[in-house]
């Protein structure tokens, strides 16, 4: 299909991105690195993504995320419903401003993704990351940083090898806040103004933290939340909200519920956290809130730690 010009996505996403992503498996263990070079060419009123690289490592993973042979796939370009024609993958992504959740299949792969990608305010750095089904089962997850920064590109694999596995933790023994402004959408991905996040941080022990969490804006939520860590787990123990989460490398994707008809999936990426025995202050944030089983609204931004 093609279109006169380039949607607003696809113009936010111009260009070459670099990155390195980290694979891991459904437990989150990390397992290896994909070297990827991206980019989405629009051309003649058509839209091509290619992708460029390989897999590094993969542990029992590898045979199956190998391709042998660069991606390149079709895109139906558009701000509502971008569908993916293949070769490489079949599906359809949705954009919400500056972040758009995709469900797609990649018969190279034989797994169905649900890809996140969030382009932050700085308009050079992309949040990625695939969580890869076998039918409802996840069987793995690539996630990392992709820049078009020409400055940062040389620079930008060996960060992402040493800072893709770090484990996503919030800080443990001192008490502060992850605070800031987040932009929202409603599921017709039109825009619903800002709401103010705050996750106010009470660490009970080593293992175990009180989290007080506020929105106010345009949506407006507050709750308390015992959240009890487990490794690569987490579980939210009420009283105003339950589920649990998973986390490989930076990124966590909590699941919970509330005590009402609303529940919240997301995903939590902290995107300085490099090795050694700091948490990390800027955390990249996306969630989707649901009342009952109907998408409401969409969230995206940056919170950062005080």
């Amino acid at each position: 299909m093609s279109t006169a010009q380039p949607s607003e996505w696809q113009r936010r996403i111009a260009g070459e991105w670099h990155g390195r992503p980290s694979l891991f498996d459904a437990t989150g263990t990390w397992q290896g690195y994909e070297d990827i070079r991206r980019s989405s060419v629009f051309e003649d009123g058509v839209t091509t993504y290619y992708m460029d690289g390989g897999m590094e490592g993969g542990g029992p993973l590898a045979g199956r995320f190998r391709l042998g042979a660069p991606f390149a796939f079709g895109v139906a370009d558009s701000d509502a419903n971008r569908v993916y024609t293949g070769p490489d993958f079949f599906g359809t992504g949705q954009p919400y401003g500056s972040f758009v959740d995709a469900h797609y299949y990649g018969p190279g792969w034989q797994v169905d993704l649900n890809t996140w990608n969030q382009v932050l305010p700085d308009g050079e750095t992309q949040v990625y990351s695939s969580l890869l089904y076998q039918g409802p089962a996840v069987v793995g997850c690539f996630n990392g940083l992709y820049t078009r920064d020409p400055a940062k590109v040389a620079d930008w694999p060996a960060a992402e090898t040493g800072n893709g596995p770090v484990p996503h933790i919030l800080p443990t023994k001192t008490p502060g806040a992850f605070s800031g402004s987040c932009e929202v959408f409603g599921a017709d991905q039109k825009p619903r103004g800002t709401v103010e996040i705050t996750v106010e941080l009470e660490p009970l022990d080593l293992l175990r933290t009180r989290r007080h969490v506020t929105w106010s804006g345009a949506l407006d939520r507050r709750y308390t939340a015992d959240v009890r860590r487990d490794g690569f787990r987490s579980f939210h123990e009420g009283p105003d909200a339950w589920g649990n989460a998973q986390a490989y490398g930076r990124a966590n994707h909590p699941s919970l519920h509330f005590r009402d008809v609303w529940k919240l999936k997301g995903r939590e990426f902290m995107v300085d956290a490099v090795p050694g025995t700091a948490a990390g202050s800027t955390m990249a944030v996306a969630y989707e809130l649901f009342e009952g089983n109907v998408l409401s609204a969409v969230v995206h931004g940056v919170l950062r730690w005080s």
